[in-house]
């Protein structure tokens, strides 16, 4: 079912207004182990990302607080 040009633009106003984008970068192979990583996980690629960089978040207050 192909998407229509409005349903395009509506989406890409919400994600304008709900996200912000950020531009990674990794070493040429890095991203297909990441991506296996992620799928072994059951998670998408973004989502694994983000829990990644929450769990480290998380380590470094911990560490600072403790």
């Amino acid at each position: 079912m192909a998407i229509s040009k409005a349903q395009q633009k509506a989406v890409a106003k919400y994600n304008a207004a709900n996200y912000d984008r950020i531009e990674l970068r990794v070493d040429k192979g890095k991203k297909e182990d990441v991506q296996a990583q992620a799928a072994r996980h059951g998670m998408s690629l973004n989502a694994y990302i983000n829990a990644a960089i929450d769990e480290k978040m998380e380590r470094d207050n911990a560490a600072a607080e403790g």
